[in-house]
């Protein structure tokens, strides 16, 4: 099957990236949702608040490349389960910035060695230069879609406000 010249939909690089992610994402969402109990949107801002500190959930939603308003609910759950706080800006009370609590980070550091097991358990077929390939070649893929979605090739929107979804209705 030819990625450059794909003839049905399990050509596709989105749909083949898809299946990929549900195979390789099942055991890390068994391990945060069953373990751990929090869902992948939870982990990942909470990987990113553990990465780079505190940071308006703006930045947050920017970061994790999610819209504001589900970015905004999850917050708003792991502030309520303790693994997230608000701390008001200082010279603008209106103004927050979200981190982890300390039970946040120590969720983090007990889990993230779990998943990064689980992740390197799925390149254990590569040799060394293929995974330093792969990672190039994920770099590279990752700067061209980048640059193709500040293009905004497809202008097409779901109006909300008149029922329509984000799903349109087959023509």
């Amino acid at each position: 099957m030819a990625l450059d010249s794909p003839r049905n939909v399990e050509d596709l690089l989105n749909y083949r990236l898809a299946r990929l992610m549900a195979l390789t994402g099942a055991p890390g969402l068994r391990l945060l949702e069953g373990r751990y109990g929090v869902t992948r949107r939870a982990w990942g801002l909470m990987g990113i608040l553990a990465a780079n500190g505190a940071m308006s959930p703006s930045e947050l939603s920017r970061r994790a490349r999610l819209e504001r308003a589900k970015v905004s609910l999850t917050i708003s759950d792991l502030v309520e389960r303790g693994l997230l706080l608000r701390v008001a800006v200082p010279h603008d009370r209106r103004r927050a910035h979200v981190d982890l609590t300390e039970r946040g980070h120590e969720l983090y550091r007990r889990a993230f060695p779990e998943l990064a097991a689980i992740s390197r358990s799925m390149l254990e077929d590569l040799s060394p230069a293929q995974i330093e390939a792969l990672d190039q070649i994920m770099q590279r893929v990752s700067a061209t879609a980048e640059r193709i979605q500040a293009s905004a090739p497809v202008t097409d929107k779901a109006d909300r406000r008149r029922g329509g979804s984000r799903r349109a209705r087959p023509v």
